[in-house]
């Protein structure tokens, strides 16, 4: 038996999180001193393209998780690690962009942005399949998510963009971009399975229901 918990802290810190992400790294975009030409912004320009694609992520990661959660209508402690597991790769997302637009793109910055891009959407997975678990095949989110070919997909970029760095980091850049253009197209399956969802209450709560664990009241319940 779990104890299951309501989800609003989950999505309130979450939230705040990724808002601070998305402030650390236009805080580390530094202008030029002294410089008041448009040409003196050219050194900065590697920093601001590493800076617009990252956050590209951040808010792709942000609407997938707002979505995500639409679907999910308890939490667990398993569910709250996963959900930490995420945050922690994607709080390392202003350090590799610094290091990455400081360094022109080099080979190794590049190769480490890809990793923590890997880690992030591993952790992304892992946090799917434990909400998942919890509510079961036949949830909202078991159904719209099925055999999750763009996620799939995405690693085999990420990866690809990974040993690509050592080749021409150009390249994995291109893959970077190809991979953020994948997730900014609207993924309409969760809203589409809360719709149908919401069309057809009834099968709803039978579904609910069939995995609604039971409860003793005064005996304690171990979380995941």
């Amino acid at each position: 038996m779990r104890t299951t918990f309501t989800k609003n802290r989950l999505e309130a810190f979450s939230d705040g999180v990724l808002a601070i992400i998305i402030t650390i790294m236009v805080l580390e975009m530094k202008p030029p001193l002294a410089a008041a030409r448009f040409a003196d912004l050219k050194p900065v320009i590697p920093i601001f393209i590493s800076y617009i694609i990252s956050y590209s992520y951040v808010g792709i990661y942000w609407n997938n998780h707002h979505h995500m959660f639409q679907a999910t209508h308890k939490t667990t402690g398993g569910i709250l690690w996963a959900n930490l597991h995420l945050l922690f790769w994607l709080s390392l997302i202003p350090f590799v962009t610094g290091w990455m637009g400081a360094n022109h793109f080099a080979a190794a910055p590049t190769a480490l942005y890809g990793i923590v891009l890997l880690c992030s959407a591993v952790a992304y997975l892992i946090l799917q399949s434990v909400i998942v678990r919890v509510h079961g095949d036949e949830s909202v989110l078991a159904r719209a998510v099925g055999k999750d070919f763009k996620g799939k997909i995405s690693l085999v970029l990420y990866i690809s963009a990974i040993c690509l760095a050592f080749v021409d980091s150009w390249i994995s850049e291109g893959l970077y971009v190809m991979t953020a253009i994948l997730w900014i197209i609207p993924d309409r399956r969760i809203e589409r399975a809360l719709v149908e969802s919401s069309a057809d209450p009834l099968a709803n709560r039978s579904r609910i229901s069939e995995h609604k664990e039971p409860t003793c009241e005064g005996s304690p319940r171990s979380s995941l």
